[in-house]
């Protein structure tokens, strides 16, 4: 070498990561900026050094499919395998706010009181989206409402409803807070999509990877919180809701008997008024964390003094995510990210804990399906779960005998290797069930397994 420089450049922007990787040959370079469009990436090409510009690939997805339902036939809808799930329609993130390098992560929905339309909102790296499905068949793309000015664009996104307001919070995002939206904003849509501004932001926490709502309390909790603000050791931060515009700090829960740094750091949580075979604890407020060690149960009921009611842990544990009770609120299934990647499994497992004793919960059964993707995020409605997995899409279990589920439908949303589900929302009265694909997009699907053990 008979000269050093720092080398930099002008096209490739802010945070490109540049000098990732470079291959050089007769005086032309191309220098890796992995940070390029939310680590999309480009390569700078040099010539004697001298910048010339960015080179980028067109970005992945599959068209959009509107117009008519795509039956699911000997195995297949469109591009996708199925078994008993049909495609209503799909959007690819381009078309819902999205540019290269957006990915989507997690859903939930509303539906509009006074009109009935139901919208999904679908988390993206670098906001949310709002899709009106009042015709499942041909979504519209409603509006943006974009992060937090000044945080980082995060793969973590959550949110969840309580009287027509959406609450939203990021994971690894920097000072994000909690956006709260107004839903109702969304009926100034005209046919052009609108960009958003948030209705009110709260600052108590920065950065946090779920939201919890009890919608029959009006509590919101943040769990997995951190970088900043009022963590709870990334437990439960409280939040009244009585004016949803509005939420207001009440205290903190951990159990800290849980958690990898035993702060009681939950990944996630849901929260019911309980209504089970537990007579003790009927009428309460319990929640039921999956604190990365173990799960956790709690009773919320009085804010100035929760109480642990519970910690039990599993074999093989390696990350405990996310769970759901059944609608009678004797079950509770949960999975664990952790173990499929660790190998500490031989397929996708799902944790079968009852808890019909809330002080005792014992784990009576271990679903392991015949895939081996990771499990992510799952959901009940009536004696089906709707799970959704990286490698292996949107599954369809049946658990009318609990302790024993078995898989009756599926639809593949990763055709593909390195696609993933993050998330699923069944829980609009139409019966449509909107799914998220992680580098591809929204997908509106039907479970016509129903019809199978109806």
């Amino acid at each position: 070498m008979t000269q050093v420089s720092i080398l930099e450049s002008e096209t490739a922007g802010e945070g490109a990561g540049l000098g990732g990787s470079v291959v050089a040959a007769d005086g032309l370079s191309a220098v890796g900026a992995v940070g390029v469009d939310e680590r999309a990436g480009a390569a700078v090409i040099y010539a004697e050094w001298s910048e010339q510009g960015t080179v980028i690939n067109d970005a992945r997805g599959f068209p959009s499919i509107t117009g008519e339902e795509i039956e699911c036939a000997e195995g297949r809808a469109d591009v996708f395998d199925c078994e008993s799930v049909n495609i209503v329609s799909f959007m690819p993130i381009n078309e819902i706010g999205g540019v290269r390098g957006t990915r989507v992560n997690d859903i939930w929905g509303w539906t509009d009181p006074e009109s009935g339309i139901e919208y999904a909102i679908v988390g993206r790296t670098n906001g949310t989206s709002f899709v009106d499905l009042s015709d499942a068949s041909s979504p519209v793309y409603v509006g943006d409402l974009p992060k937090t000015p000044g945080s980082r664009s995060a793969i973590w996104r959550d949110m969840k409803v309580y009287s027509d307001h959406v609450y939203i919070v990021a994971d690894g995002a920097g000072a994000h807070g909690v956006q709260v939206f107004d839903l109702r904003e969304l009926r100034r849509f005209q046919g052009d999509p609108i960009t958003f501004e948030e209705t009110f932001h709260y600052d108590g926490i920065h950065s946090s990877h779920n939201i919890v709502i009890n919608e029959d309390t009006g509590f919101a909790y943040t769990v997995g919180n951190s970088g900043g603000g009022e963590t709870c050791g990334g437990g439960f931060h409280m939040l009244n809701l009585e004016d949803p515009a509005h939420p207001i700090f009440d205290g903190c829960y951990a159990d800290t008997n849980t958690g990898r740094r035993l702060t009681g750091y939950s990944h996630d949580a849901q929260c019911v008024i309980y209504h089970g075979p537990d007579s003790e604890h009927s009428g309460k407020e319990i929640c039921l964390g999956s604190n990365e060690t173990a799960l956790s149960i709690s009773d919320m009921t009085d804010k100035s003094a929760p109480r642990t009611l519970a910690s039990a842990t599993y074999p093989n544990v390696a990350y405990a995510h996310q769970g759901w009770l059944t609608e009678d609120h004797r079950y509770f299934y949960m999975n664990d990210e952790g173990d499929e990647p660790s190998g500490l499994v031989e397929g996708t497992r799902t944790l079968v804990w009852d808890v019909q004793d809330l002080d005792d919960p014992i784990l009576v059964y271990e679903y392991i399906a015949e895939t081996t993707a990771t499990d992510h995020n799952l959901y009940i409605v009536g004696d089906i779960m709707y799970q959704s997995n990286y490698d292996a899409g949107f599954r369809v279990i049946d658990i009318s005998q609990p302790e024993r589920p078995v898989e009756i439908g599926y639809f593949d949303t990763s055709p593909y290797q390195g696609g993933a589900s993050w998330s699923n929302y069944p829980f609009f009265e139409s019966g449509m069930i909107a799914v998220t694909g992680t580098g591809d997009g929204l997908f509106i699907l039907k479970d016509v397994s129903r019809r199978l053990i109806s």
